[in-house]
């Protein structure tokens, strides 16, 4: 109803004013208008004392009706939305293709192994079992709701429950339901409760680390901190250009590398003092020759550009790298640059990194930070952004200020050749050689340093089946590398500080403690303690610390702020592959060796493909020989055919801990939990949308 001051029981009707709404829906409403009288009453006092207020009013109040009929074309958008998404659901299900079948179906890229079905399963079916046994204590609880059994406080039940032992029993549900109180209170309870206390400390733990972090990350943007060369800027009067090595290791990347060897070659540097090598593991001919026919084009054009192919790809990765460490005129550079097929080097790259070598000899490592060119491609690629800007401009530089060390990021870094040497080179002991290495040069002394305003542009993966390959790994590899280097950084000569920072921060906390606890808590503990109400979390844990930690996390990328609450429900849902992959690395379980080569799509930022343009005119990529032009074509229509065989996987996991969470919150309405009920719920709707591939690149 109107308020008083705008009611005049209907004395007069106005002209109608006609409103045009944006939403389609709504096209238009007529909405009643001041009239001639009330300009001609604006006059007499009493309307002199109440024309501010009317006037207000009634702006005020067409504001409220515009904002009413814009809601409800907002609901009519989210009806259609809500349908969109139960077609997408139908669709997805009724295409079958499971996340095991599509593993058996095809061979890893890169040459990687499966892994073990036997051991592969055995995750899931834990899983499963956590989901049929919520299920019937979902039953049970219902049952027992309807007879009265519900109570506000563990202590009332066990009043009860006593007072019933004088009274008797009078039915068999109730003697069966209140002997299963009994069990709960006195043997699965406390075990519950001290696992839950448990996480917790080890959840406050990580998130005051996360808070350190940040507190580092503000330090240095309030000081000012940027690393600067010894020797300053980069003199071109005393021509301080070393002799540098720049190594492109690629596999059947056809999408990608024409673009990274493009930026490579344009890099700003004496051509006589720089080499580039192209270290193809391809296993696909077509692949390999248009490679090679790329190669030798920029070498006509001027550039100096080597073409590599292993006959035996041992090693994957660091295999590449040993490979080409070894060739004879290696001896002949001082560093090496290293970038991944998709990486796009800006031309002055090695002038502002190469010149921090300069009078520091015990520096060995220089890293820039990654850009991303398809970082607004989907939410997928937007939560993906939020992650890697806070992993380099929170952890990469407050490591790098305070510490002079980080994990080396596998590319986008310049190396001092002798600190590789001096540390044993690349080895294939794990699949995250970048972290070996740089943890090993580390033990024996070497400094780093990363730049935080040195960027170097590439992709992140737009599809979840990309990324859930690409997050198995970096989570499994450094468990890897643990067991390896664990007795190595105990008997090194560095201080205890620094191999409690090793041990401690660097592997344990980050590495293993928050994939265990992201997973434990919020996907296990938690809704088994709506079934098991008298082991409690607290609403600060639930809600509270994780939206303040995602606030902090969110923070170097503020215009990423409308998607904390996705952020913060993904990485809770991720949390299930990374605790799989923690636990394959830790246990070297038949996953934990497991390669897969990252999906490109070959995006180029626009700024890139200008300055190639502008740099070298006669260098297009439609400019190619007749056979390599027919071959791209034939690759071409492959990919189209491909693509229309192509179906969207469902990964059981996820579906399995989306059943779970939303039994879990059914069971929280029957007592009133408050904001467990909804986390769970829309934690629930996050695990279901990715356990359908909803959320990333979606295939027709």
């Amino acid at each position: 109803m109107a308020p008083s001051w705008w009611s005049k029981e209907d004395s007069h009707r106005g002209t109608p004013v006609v409103v045009k709404m944006e939403n389609p829906n709504w096209s238009m409403v007529e909405l009643e208008g001041p009239t001639d009288e009330d300009f001609l009453m604006a006059d007499s006092p009493s309307r002199a004392r109440d024309k501010g207020r009317g006037k207000n009013a009634k702006q005020f109040t067409w504001v409220l009706l515009l904002k009413a009929h814009r809601a409800a074309g907002c609901l009519t958008s989210l009806g259609s939305a809500m349908l969109g998404l139960a077609s997408a659901i139908r669709r997805r299900v009724a295409s079958g293709r499971t996340d095991a079948d599509a593993d058996a179906d095809s061979e890893p890229r890169g040459g990687g192994g499966h892994e073990n079905p036997a051991v592969k399963s055995r995750f899931y079916v834990c899983i499963k079992l956590f989901l049929l046994l919520s299920l019937v204590l979902l039953g049970f609880e219902v049952a027992a709701y309807f007879k009265g059994w519900h109570f506000g406080a563990p202590h009332l039940q066990l009043q009860y429950l006593w007072e019933m032992e004088f009274d008797g029993v009078k039915g068999a549900f109730d003697w069966v339901y209140s002997k299963w109180v009994l069990i709960r209170v006195g043997y699965l309870a406390p075990p519950l409760q001290f696992l839950a206390n448990a996480c917790i400390v080890l959840f406050m733990v990580q998130s005051l680390d996360r808070l350190i972090l940040c507190l580092g990350c503000f330090w240095i943007r309030f000081k000012k901190i940027k690393p600067v060369p010894k020797g300053g800027p980069l003199d071109l009067e005393n021509a301080y250009f070393p002799m540098v090595l720049v190594q492109i290791p690629m596999c059947n990347e056809k999408e990608v590398y024409q673009q990274s060897i493009g930026a490579v070659c344009n890099l700003d540097w004496p051509k006589s003092r720089l080499l580039v090598q192209v270290l193809d593991d391809s296993d696909d001919p077509t692949t390999q020759f248009m490679i090679k026919e790329e190669v030798q084009k920029w070498h006509k054009e001027g550039a100096n550009i080597l073409y590599r192919h292993r006959v035996i790809r041992d090693g994957y990765k660091a295999g590449n790298l040993k490979s080409a460490m070894n060739c004879s005129y290696v001896k002949d550079y001082e560093f090496v640059a290293i970038f991944d097929a998709d990486f796009q080097p800006a031309p002055d790259f090695l002038k502002r990194t190469v010149p921090h070598f300069q009078d520091n000899e015990e520096l060995a490592l220089v890293q820039a930070r990654w850009s991303f060119v398809n970082r607004d491609e989907n939410l997928l690629t937007r939560l993906q952004n939020i992650n890697l800007t806070f992993h380099f401009e929170v952890e990469q530089q407050v490591n790098s200020v305070f510490i002079n060390f980080f994990g080396f990021n596998g590319t986008a870094g310049v190396w001092r050749i002798k600190a590789l040497e001096d540390s044993g080179g690349w080895l294939e002991r794990t699949t995250v050689e970048d972290m070996d290495i740089a943890v090993r040069a580390h033990l024996h002394g070497w400094k780093f340093i990363f730049l935080n305003d040195v960027e170097c542009q590439c992709e992140v993966p737009e599809s979840y089946e990309a990324y859930r390959k690409q997050q198995h790994r970096w989570h499994s590899g450094p468990m890897q590398l643990f067991r390896l280097c664990l007795p190595d950084i105990i008997k090194s000569k560095i201080s205890i500080w620094k191999k409690f920072n090793l041990i401690f921060l660097f592997f344990l906390l980050r590495k293993l403690i928050l994939p265990f606890y992201s997973f434990t808590l919020f996907c296990i503990i938690l809704p088994m303690t709506m079934f098991i109400p008298e082991a409690e979390l607290p609403a600060w844990v639930v809600c509270y610390i994780p939206a303040t930690m995602s606030f902090l996390n969110i923070l170097p990328a503020p215009k990423a702020f409308p998607f904390i609450v996705p952020y913060l429900l993904f990485e809770n849902t991720m949390s299930v592959t990374k605790f799989n992959a923690m636990i394959s690395g830790l246990f070297q379980l038949g996953s934990a060796y497991e390669w897969v080569v990252t999906k490109k799509s070959g995006r180029s930022s626009e700024g890139d493909l200008v300055s190639l343009v502008e740099k070298e005119p006669k260098h297009q990529r439609g400019v190619s020989v007749p056979d390599l032009a027919e071959m791209k074509e034939e690759i071409r229509q492959q990919e189209q055919k491909a693509k229309k065989k192509k179906h969207n996987r469902i990964y059981t996991k996820e579906l399995a801990l989306a059943f779970l969470l939303l039994t879990a919150s059914a069971r929280s309405l029957l007592s009133a939990q408050g904001i467990h009920f909804y986390f769970l719920l829309f934690q629930g709707i996050s695990f279901l949308l990715v356990g359908l591939d909803l959320i990333g690149e979606q295939v027709e």
